[in-house]
């Protein structure tokens, strides 16, 4: 049996999907569908069990024995709202809740993957190598949270064990559901369809003009390949998980409309006060690890991605993985 928690939400899913693919059906989905729209991941999926998270949290401690025989698990599910002010919250659910899963990896001996994010590495003046932790200062309490799990790996010599992933932009189908977190390329397809422009935020630094931010942007498709690859080769490590190279918010509105084969027309609004001192000017993944255990790696671009992500997905009623 397979674990995976976040099994409903975004890259959990499209993993759920990649392990179908792969003839793997035994899998308990963790996760905590609410009331919106992210039960529709599920369709069309193989796995032998659902559980709230919160019951899965309460039965680890209970019936340990339940899930003892299980060969892995990819712990993907987090609260991943940078915006969110409940630092209780946010601690209990990306720390408390990995410390958890990870004690019970340990002692039963099973295989852990576990999400991690780019937003550990703060406004990036210390760089994003994922080879520097304890100088890093995340903007948000989010970041911070997911910052704590990595330093408490590292602490305990884990990272010899459990493999990590700093994901950066991602983006592609089944996102859907994440309304105010979903990507820019998912928002950007929506305000051309409804008004034939995008909407993109002024800069707030003299280092960059409008549109001119940078992001490294990595396709779903690519994250959940890279997750089997990891797996299957049973490769330790915390990685950063982006493509490595920066891509400026223009250069994906320029992608979207190329999708939609229509001249683009950027419009440039004020970012909002209480974004500026939490806001990301530029990211980029420096890869250096990951390329030392696959060399030969090639990210799908960006202009292929949303490519893909607008015609078969966006613009196929919305279709999922």
């Amino acid at each position: 049996m397979i674990i995976l928690t976040g099994g409903a939400g975004f890259i959990g899913s499209c993993l759920l999907a990649e392990l179908n693919k792969k003839g793997i059906d035994d899998i308990l989905v963790v996760d905590n569908l609410g009331t919106g729209q992210k039960w529709q991941n599920l369709l069309g999926k193989r796995f032998s069990a659902y559980m709230n998270k919160a019951e899965f949290r309460h039965q680890l401690i209970q019936n340990p024995q339940e899930f003892g025989h299980a060969r892995a698990i990819f712990h993907l599910g987090a609260c991943t709202k940078t915006t969110e002010q409940d630092a209780e919250y946010l601690i209990d659910n990306n720390f408390n809740y990995s410390i958890e899963l990870a004690n019970f990896a340990l002692v039963h001996d099973i295989r852990f993957i576990y999400a991690s994010s780019a937003a550990t590495y703060g406004d990036g003046s210390e760089g994003y190598s994922d080879s520097k932790f304890d100088v890093l200062t995340p903007l948000n309490c989010y970041g911070f949270s997911k910052h704590l799990f990595d330093l408490w790996v590292l602490k305990n010599a884990y990272d010899k064990k459990f493999t990590g992933l700093k994901f950066f932009n991602v983006f592609g189908p089944n996102e859907y559901h994440k309304e105010s977190m979903a990507s820019m390329v998912f928002k950007a397809f929506k305000q051309v369809n409804d008004k034939d422009e995008i909407s993109l935020f002024k800069s707030s630094s003299p280092e960059f003009g409008n549109g001119g931010q940078m992001r490294d942007f990595i396709y779903v498709k690519d994250v959940v390949d890279v997750i089997w690859k990891l797996y299957t080769d049973d490769k330790a490590g915390i990685f950063n998980l982006g493509t490595g190279t920066a891509r400026s918010w223009n250069d994906l509105a320029n992608s979207v409309f190329k999708a939609f084969d229509k001249t683009p027309k950027i419009n440039y609004i004020d970012m909002p006060e209480k974004l500026i001192k939490q806001y990301q000017n530029y990211t980029c993944a420096d890869m250096t690890k990951f390329s030392k255990v696959y060399p030969d790696y090639t990210f799908t671009s960006l202009e292929d991605s949303v490519m893909d992500y607008i015609t078969n997905y966006l613009s196929n009623n919305y279709s999922r993985i």
